[in-house]
């Protein structure tokens, strides 16, 4: 099964520290882990990449959200303990804790805006998670934006783009010595040529296709054609818009890429 959000383990971290005996949030991760039944898979799954495990970042946030509350205590660097008011939640036996539970503990209330505690009791998420959350929204939205900007230019201008791009990336080193845009009559094909290193030993030949219609076979065919017939090795066919399923199984006999 999948990690089960932050507020579905308040709970059964809550009875975990019921014992009285002082854990880490990595005993704590992994007794619930044995607890839902997850697998190494789960266990694993990060929030981002480079970002700490889903179920790490759960536990902890869960530890947190049960210290403001009072239900539990620290007990030295990165260790808890049930604190009194923890046992007598646990007493009254309840069969879900959540974070509206918590905003009944005047401690718990006095954290945050007004308008961050209205939020809070709807959100699954943990702070983490709702910050990449919104990254990844500002992020799609900047690329479709950008994307119709770039789609609204002239065809000269995006062959130039797809040599600048490459540079910009550190292949070559300046964009005098590492990009040169063709994209005239007689090109074969080939818009740009990135020179990969600054001594200009190997090139990478650049097709651009500013279309809103989703790229083929034939037409990658056709790329690799016009790379052989520059006697390239390699060679990055870039477009606005996407490729069918074939082009990205198809050979070329040179090393090729697809953006």
């Amino acid at each position: 099964m999948a990690v089960p959000d932050f507020q579905s383990l308040l709970l059964p971290l809550l009875k975990f520290a019921g014992d009285g005996q002082e854990h880490s949030s990595s005993e704590a991760a992994e007794a619930l882990a044995r607890e839902f039944g997850l697998t190494d898979e789960d266990k694993a799954e990060l929030v981002a990449p480079g970002k700490p495990t889903k179920l790490r970042n759960r536990v902890a946030w869960a530890w947190v959200f049960l210290r403001r509350g009072g239900l539990l205590e620290g007990a030295g660097y990165g260790r808890f303990r049930i604190s009194q008011r923890g046992r007598e939640v646990l007493q009254e036996g309840p069969r879900t804790l959540n974070v509206k539970f918590l905003m009944r503990f005047p401690e718990f209330k006095l954290l945050g805006s007004p308008s961050q505690q209205e939020r809070e009791p709807e959100s699954n998420q943990t702070p983490l998670e709702s910050i990449e959350s919104s990254y990844q929204l500002l992020r799609r939205n900047l690329a479709a934006d950008l994307l119709e900007r770039i789609k609204g230019c002239s065809p000269a201008f995006f062959e130039k783009l797809v040599v600048d791009l490459p540079v910009a990336m550190g292949y070559g080193g300046s964009r005098t010595d590492a990009g040169q845009a063709v994209g005239r009559g007689g090109d074969g094909g080939i818009d740009g040529i990135i020179k990969e290193d600054k001594l200009g030993l190997d090139a990478v030949y650049v097709q651009a296709k500013r279309w809103d219609a989703t790229v083929g076979r034939p037409v990658v065919q056709a790329f690799a054609g016009s790379l052989e017939g520059q006697r390239a090795r390699k060679g990055v066919l870039i477009t606005t818009s996407d490729f069918s399923k074939e082009p990205k199984t198809t050979s070329t006999g040179s090393k090729g890429g697809l953006c």
